[in-house]
């Protein structure tokens, strides 16, 4: 089978697409394949793999494999990435509706930058003074460091954590190591599941960061945003109306197109 494929990246977070709009690809690969797509010598090389599926209700559905294969929980970077792809695509909406495994997303996009809505994080808990746990669509384990995150292990560090007893009843979790810059600017390294590795960014990782930064040194703002700086590029994260019913989370920053091609699989 020939599979015409395109690369996108957010933040160093790339990711294999492919347009399903038809349905012809849904259920067709195997994880076996999948792995091998996102296989950075073999294959195409990338933290993930994603179907633009169709949706009834919605504009489209995004479906995501992480680069083991397997499919997996969501990913704010690669939603931001679809947002972009379907725009090239010629879907063109001032506001993108779609469902993906957490629920359904809102986005924007404008001069490159996508604003992605992510669910309201879930489950958020204190585990010990500067550790905090949550799920942003995904789930987070969050760790506010005094030693630089540029001088952490994170591949030992984060994959301790995420194979971890603790963890073990919901498949393990991703793990991020952060630096407090002030108090609008975070430095975050994550650890992923699935791709079993650091990779260079992860959205859902910068919102629980974000998240669990501004819940426990929020001034009252009903508007809170802040930047965060990750190896492979910069983000933002802005909550709106925290900790009330009407609250919103906002994961922004440029989503690239990288290249196309077709591959016989």
């Amino acid at each position: 089978m020939n599979l015409p494929f395109y690369k996108y990246q957010g933040t160093g977070n790339d990711f294999v697409m492919a347009d399903n709009r038809e349905g012809k690809f849904t259920d067709v690969f195997t994880q076996k394949q999948i792995a091998f797509l996102c296989n950075r010598r073999f294959g195409i090389g990338a933290d993930g793999f994603i179907l633009l599926s169709p949706s009834s209700s919605y504009d489209f559905r995004m479906v995501y494999f992480n680069s083991d294969g397997r499919e997996s929980t969501m990913c704010g970077n690669g939603g931001r990435c679809l947002v972009a792809f379907a725009h090239d695509l010629g879907i063109r909406r001032e506001v993108y509706r779609f469902d993906a495994v957490d629920g359904v997303h809102h986005a924007t996009i404008g001069n490159g930058i996508v604003s992605l809505e992510m669910i309201q994080p879930q489950g958020f808990q204190q585990l010990a003074e500067t550790t905090f746990w949550l799920n942003t669509g995904s789930p987070h384990y969050v760790h506010f460091s005094q030693k630089p995150v540029a001088g952490i292990d994170v591949f030992g560090e984060g994959r301790t954590i995420r194979y971890s007893e603790r963890f073990t009843d919901i498949g393990g979790t991703n793990v991020n190591f952060v630096n407090v810059v002030d108090a609008g600017h975070l430095k975050v390294r994550t650890y992923e599941r699935g791709v079993e590795d650091e990779t260079l960014s992860c959205g859902t990782g910068v919102t629980a960061c974000a998240y669990a930064h501004l819940t426990t040194h929020n001034q009252g703002s009903a508007i809170s945003k802040v930047a965060v700086e990750t190896p492979g590029g910069n983000l933002a994260v802005e909550v709106k109306n925290i900790g009330t019913a009407e609250e919103q989370v906002f994961l922004q920053g440029p989503a690239t197109f990288v290249f196309e091609g077709e591959i016989n699989i």
